[in-house]
């Protein structure tokens, strides 16, 4: 069964899960990772869940849609949601705010920014 780690806060929880068990819906059971994981959705929606994947990401699937639209570039920093995977594998996750996404100076083609009205 694979060891989950799990850091918060400055603190770092231990725990075992069956194979395959998603850890959002383990802790909406009040199981392990509760009371220490955030999550709202639990449905790749709204990325609360986000973690970054400190060891065991080469046992991940890829990304699946749902990762890729909420969390962009950040896939590329090691983040996941964690709603989205079930793991086979230990695993060590870091539940961190996440980076704040560069500022853009770009605009889509054929826009333009907002001028304020006279």
């Amino acid at each position: 069964m694979p060891q989950i780690t799990f850091h918060k806060n400055g603190q770092t929880f231990h725990g075992e899960v069956k194979s395959g068990a998603n850890l959002v819906v383990r802790a909406g059971i009040k199981q392990f990772p509760f009371p220490h994981l955030a999550y709202q959705c639990g449905m790749g929606k709204c990325a609360t869940c986000a973690c970054k994947v400190l060891a065991g990401a080469e046992h991940l699937p890829a990304p699946n849609w749902k990762e890729k639209k909420q969390l962009g570039a950040h896939l590329d920093e090691g983040f996941r949601l964690v709603c989205q995977l079930w793991p086979e594998h230990d695993l060590e996750l870091a539940q961190v705010p996440l980076p704040a996404a560069p500022a853009s100076n770009t605009h889509p083609a054929g826009t333009a920014p907002a001028t304020p009205a006279a």
